[in-house]
């Protein structure tokens, strides 16, 4: 990658969405109600990719963005499985159950924060409610290192578990206690081992980049520590710093988070120093070595993004279970409430405990194919993109076209009639590439508190 100039690059840093889904979850609303969601579930014929979120932690990790709850009572962990029993009885009547799982994924939260005969319990349920697993599904689970035994390791093995994401986000002492979450490296290297022991071939491990109190050389000595533990795939985050929306993020002395420009020489040392390492970068903030099916998928353009990142396993229907948890077909995404009490009360009426969502319309459909391919790619095939959604390209996206040209006159994309292509360097500012595309930014100009920043 060639050398950046951070100071011009510095004044892209604005608001914008991370494209997990398009339209981004700002648009979800109720106008999207259960009846249609119901609708969707029960036409769908698609495979199936199973979530479940578990959203207990015993503590506050500040930095997290993601729907948790803190508890230390083992009373309200087993009242949920409980309860995510009964949504999945419910869900069962509205699905074809017969469906071909493709992808099962646990996320939270913390999911090992849950004892080994819970999780048991919890992926039983699922297998006998959706009997037809494909042979070379993707069974994954989120760890925190400083919570995880072998007992949770023999349940993962006994039930075909082929993938663990290991959160670490950095291991400077300092940047740990700020952020609080003292997870010392030997820790972390004893979970991937224990996993490494029971077969696990695929370790994922979490950096973010962005932390109060990172500097350069703070995390390029985190990014060496990481590469001695082996990973074979590394998401590197940029930090979404959203006070407005995270109370714990207010904890942040925000005069001690980097700059932009200091994120930008991190991300790219990162970029330079995994590459060196033999990894090759997957997307805006993925790494894998060059073996990975993650490679094989962009060669087929078939890269998937969605709300646990990138994958291999695009076309299935994703089925959300559990608090929060979002769903995610061909035309809709729907997400389920964030209220415990509701929760527990709309499943105890005998209904899913879908709260919002959203419906596509046929323009939403043509720029979540772009938005999603840049994203995944980093490249828009034209010529497919009109084949596919019968558009004349040039017509179509005419603004973004026009937009576009201030990156291509920055050298940090290409375009002709056939193809836009990001070079390495613009990849670091893909989000804003890809935010032309995006028919609802107008909605959010000037806005601060919308979106994190792009850098």
């Amino acid at each position: 990658m060639s050398t950046i100039d951070l100071e011009k690059f510095s004044r892209y840093s604005k608001p914008g969405p991370r494209y997990t889904s398009y339209p981004t979850a700002l648009e979800f609303s109720e106008a999207f109600d259960y009846d249609a969601y119901l609708k969707y579930l029960e036409a769908g014929t698609d495979a199936l990719s199973i979530y479940i979120h578990l959203p207990f932690c015993r503590s506050a990790c500040y930095f997290c963005g993601c729907n948790v709850v803190y508890t230390s009572k083992e009373d309200k962990l087993s009242r949920y499985v409980e309860y995510l029993k009964k949504e999945i009885d419910i869900l069962s009547k509205h699905l074809d159950t017969q469906r071909e799982v493709i992808q099962f994924h646990f996320g939270g939260g913390t999911p090992t924060y849950y004892q080994a005969f819970e999780l048991d319990e919890i992926i039983t349920y699922v297998k006998q409610a959706f009997p037809n697993w494909s042979g070379d599904a993707e069974i994954s689970v989120e760890i925190d290192p400083r919570y995880f035994n072998e007992a949770q390791m023999q349940v993962f093995q006994k039930h075909g578990f082929n993938r663990i994401s290991f959160g670490v986000q950095d291991f400077d002492p300092k940047v740990q206690e700020t952020i609080h979450r003292i997870q010392p490296y030997e820790e972390t290297k004893a979970a991937v081992d224990l996993a490494r022991r029971y077969g696990i071939e695929s370790i994922n491990m979490d950096l973010i980049y962005g932390l109060p109190y990172q500097t350069f050389e703070s995390f390029k000595s985190t990014l060496e520590l990481a590469y001695t533990i082996e990973p074979d795939r590394l998401a590197v985050f940029n930090y979404a710093h959203v006070p407005w929306m995270k109370k714990t993020m207010r904890k942040f002395d925000e005069t001690t988070i980097p700059s932009p420009d200091v994120k930008l020489r991190i991300f790219q040392h990162t970029i330079d120093y995994l590459t060196d390492q033999g990894y090759k970068m997957v997307g805006m903030d993925h790494f894998a070595k060059p073996e990975d099916e993650l490679f094989a998928a962009i060669a087929k353009g078939e890269l998937h993004r969605n709300f646990q990142g990138y994958t291999t396993k695009g076309g299935a229907n994703l089925i959300g279970i559990g608090l929060t948890s979002i769903g995610e077909g061909e035309r809709y995404y729907a997400q389920n409430t964030k209220d415990m009490k509701v929760y527990e009360a709309t499943i105890d009426a005998g209904r899913l405990p879908f709260e919002r969502g959203v419906d596509l319309t046929e323009d939403d459909v043509v720029r979540k194919a772009v938005i999603m391919e840049l994203m995944a790619n980093f490249a828009i095939d034209i010529p497919r993109v009109e084949a596919e959604h019968g558009i004349v390209f040039s017509d179509y996206f005419s603004d973004a076209l026009e937009a576009l040209k201030e990156f291509e006159e920055a050298e940090l994309l290409t375009m002709d009639e056939r193809k836009i292509k990001v070079s390495p360097t613009g990849t670091l500012l893909i989000r804003n590439i890809a935010m032309p595309f995006d028919a609802y930014m107008k909605k959010y100009a000037g806005s601060k508190k919308s979106f994190s920043k792009t850098v």
